[in-house]
């Protein structure tokens, strides 16, 4: 998309809207150019997966693979070189995100029967702080924005967010939402909660070498996600009691979900790197 292309932007503010038919039109055709074609096309060169076991063998190898990889020459710039000023770009990309954490998810709830929809819920019952209003994620977000100095009002961050850091958020809107079947959710999920173990390391470090003292967004999530891919496994398990499980579309989420992110991450801390 060129530098003035907006749509993921558009599509942010209409997945964050109450929608009339018209707007609801638009969004489906936004997500029909963008989301479904790409995983049409990554569902045309998939590899066979007849088990689950397959599936979860395909999805070990490309964990490895990633953090053999990691971190990249851009995470490694954010861990031991950007400045404050520099690693608060980032953190302004990723406020599109972090102050409304995990709720695109929700709408996958209803779609899943109970067990796998209550290892699901075990995970967002620890995204949303598990009843403890300070310890919700995206108030985690808010403290660190806060000691940064930063706006705190979403709108702030959708008014100047790159179109990477949006489609982001809205993968996971139309995964929940309107995906064909949830497996591209699980998928997802599963594969992201696992990536996070070594994609947030960069992230940690940056806070800690920088003396940012609410860093716990960070921490908390190397902590908690060993269980959380756990929850998302033992969630296609379940699924896979109920009914027959379309693995390809488990590994389809999979691999939007390790582009998407790795496109976000890297605009984020590129736009960084050139702001001296």
């Amino acid at each position: 998309m060129t530098g003035t292309d907006r749509r993921q932007r558009r599509l942010y503010c209409l997945n964050r809207s109450v929608l009339d038919v018209d707007n609801y039109a638009e969004m489906l055709a936004l997500e029909q150019d963008w989301v479904v074609a790409r995983a049409v096309d990554i569902e045309r060169r998939a590899p066979r997966l007849d088990s689950r076991a397959d599936l979860m063998a395909a999805l070990g190898r490309l964990l490895r693979d990633e953090e053999a990889a990691s971190p990249t020459d851009n995470e490694r710039f954010l861990a031991e070189q950007a400045t404050l000023e520099q690693f608060k770009i980032v953190v302004a990309e990723f406020a599109v995100d972090g102050l409304v954490e995990s709720q695109s998810h929700l709408a996958i709830i209803p779609r899943l029967p109970a067990r796998a929809r209550m290892a699901v819920f075990r995970v967002l019952v620890d995204e949303f702080g598990c009843g403890n209003d300070e310890l919700e994620h995206s108030a985690l977000y808010r403290a660190l924005v806060t000691e940064l100095g930063m706006p705190v009002e979403l709108t702030d961050y959708v008014a100047l967010a790159d179109e990477s850091s949006f489609a982001y958020v809205n993968l996971f809107h139309w995964l929940a939402a309107r995906a064909p079947a949830p497996e591209y959710f699980l998928g997802a999920y599963a594969y992201f909660e696992s990536s996070v173990l070594y994609a947030y390391r960069c992230y940690a470090a940056a806070a800690e070498r920088l003396n940012i003292v609410n860093r716990k967004y960070y921490t908390e999530h190397l902590y908690i996600d060993t269980f959380h891919s756990k929850q998302m496994r033992t969630a296609i398990r379940a699924l896979e009691l109920e009914r027959p499980v379309d693995f390809g579309k488990v590994w389809v989420g999979v691999e939007l979900t390790s582009a998407v992110v790795a496109e976000a991450t890297d605009r984020a801390i590129a736009k960084a790197r050139n702001r001296v």
